[in-house]
């Protein structure tokens, strides 16, 4: 959900359709300029009794923010506070309950991604050091119920806060408790758009059980692999989900236009304040007729935001999100980019990716993505046999995809080494919640808390 506010007065207003449509299009970029923007969260807590820290308490967010300006970092403010910073890696930002997140900068190889995010993960690990805290790499707060949780100081997080609970059961669950890693990639034109967006959505299912790392909560086993997929089923309908007209001919740009128009308001920004539209219609405002703003049209700008307001499974902006994974570790940080930059930036695998998929239907995409949060790879898939079935195939069209790019590091190795963490799961066959799930069962003798032991950076 990271955003960082920016001015909205030299932003071109909203005439047309077609400019809502142009907006994707600017998106295209030849191949030799394709870049890996990739995110990752992860929980903060005090190391004494793990209590995730408020904003304003000592040692708490605030305080780490500031910690992080002698390497560079410049706060961004919000109403007299920081709530974000902006730097050469990119950006790091606050989920709504404090989840601490870096959207790194867009970069041409993995190995690069990877250093960024080594280099992140030291700098705010000495920061954590002085301060007291710590950070923990899942895709769920394991213990925490959402009322021992604080909320940031920022105002798109009030609005939706509030909204949440009139359009599922699960929404603040997924604000407030829950952390992801994604990757942001490019397109050449609508067409290549449009392949990428559908072997996105068809595999992003196996990515959710390579990377289910969220069984546990409120200090109990939930029943569920990754229970932050399971919390995006009841969140907001209006907004969530596998898309099927992604998969239906004629999708491309217009379409996905037209998705976003449907997609109910949450806030419009105005001199660095968030007027509340929740609920309202953007196709309102492009007549003039938004009630919170009436007689006013919207700026490209605004559509940015709004689009940013859709959480499907893959999301369209002038890049493709994959949205499905749980947050984990430092290796699998880097494996989750490994994973989409192999099957998507080569066309080789891109076409053996969607040769795999292409024949599986609209209910049998759906019934996969519904299965995996429970099951993970043992998921049964189209046509017979399980997840798992398919997993080692995938991993080798996207081990075929990164040695083709040949993007290689000081000792010669090229980006498929990214995956082995992947392959290790497939061939062990336990995915990352499993394991953890065993050691509850087990050595930890059903003390969850050990999970900080297992699963801090």
């Amino acid at each position: 959900m990271t955003t960082i506010p920016a001015p909205k007065k030299t932003s071109p207003t909203i005439e047309s359709r077609d400019q809502l449509i142009a907006s994707f299009a600017g998106g295209e970029k030849p191949k030799d300029a394709w870049r890996i923007g990739t995110e990752h969260e992860k929980f903060v807590y005090a190391n004494g009794d793990h209590h995730a820290p408020s904003y304003d308490e000592p040692s708490g967010i605030r305080a780490l923010l500031g910690e992080l300006e002698q390497y560079g970092w410049k706060p961004v403010m919000e109403g007299g506070n920081a709530i974000a910073m902006s730097g050469p890696d990119g950006s790091i930002s606050l989920e709504p309950a404090g989840q601490f997140e870096l959207s790194g900068a867009p970069l041409d190889s993995l190995h690069e991604t990877c250093a960024e995010t080594g280099r992140h993960l030291e700098q705010v690990k000495a920061a954590g050091e002085k301060l007291g805290i710590g950070f923990l790499g899942l895709g769920m707060w394991p213990d925490k119920t959402r009322a021992e949780l604080p909320t940031m100081p920022k105002g798109r997080y009030a609005i939706m806060l509030r909204h949440m609970p009139r359009v599922g059961s699960m929404g603040l669950d997924m604000m407030l408790r829950t952390c992801t890693i994604q990757v942001n990639l490019d397109y050449a034109s609508e067409a290549d758009m449009v392949k990428k967006f559908r072997v996105g959505l068809a595999l992003q299912p196996l990515a959710t059980a390579l990377f289910a790392n969220s069984p546990f909560t409120e200090g109990k086993p939930n029943g569920m692999l990754s229970y932050r997929s399971h919390i995006w089923s009841d969140t907001d309908p209006h907004r969530t989900g596998m898309l099927p007209f992604v998969f239906e001919d004629g999708f491309g740009y217009e379409r996905y236009a037209e998705y976003a128009l449907d997609v109910p308001m949450y806030f419009v920004y105005r001199e660095g304040k968030y007027i509340d539209a929740a609920g309202l219609s953007f196709r309102d405002f492009l007549k003039g007729e938004l009630s919170v703003l009436p007689g006013e049209k919207p700026t490209l700008d605004d559509w940015t935001d709004h689009l940013s307001t859709a959480f499907p499974e893959v999301r369209l902006k002038t890049f493709l999100e994959m949205r499905g994974a749980d947050g984990g570790p430092w290796n699998r940080i880097c494996a989750l980019p490994a994973l989409w930059v192999g099957l998507l930036y080569d066309q080789g695998a891109l076409d053996a990716a969607w040769d795999l998929v292409k024949d599986w239907t609209i209910d049998e995409r759906q019934a996969l993505r519904d299965a995996v949060p429970k099951l993970g790879l043992n998921a049964p898939i189209a046509g017979g046999g399980k997840l798992r079935d398919i997993a080692a195939q995938v991993l080798d069209i996207a081990g075929a995809g990164l040695s083709a790019r040949a993007r290689f590091n000081r000792a010669g190795d090229n980006e498929s080494g990214f995956l082995d963490p992947l392959r290790e799961i497939v061939r062990s066959g336990k995915v990352p919640a499993e394991v953890l799930l065993e050691r509850y069962n087990g050595i930890w003798n059903g003390d969850v808390s050990k999970v900080y032991d297992e699963s801090s950076f």
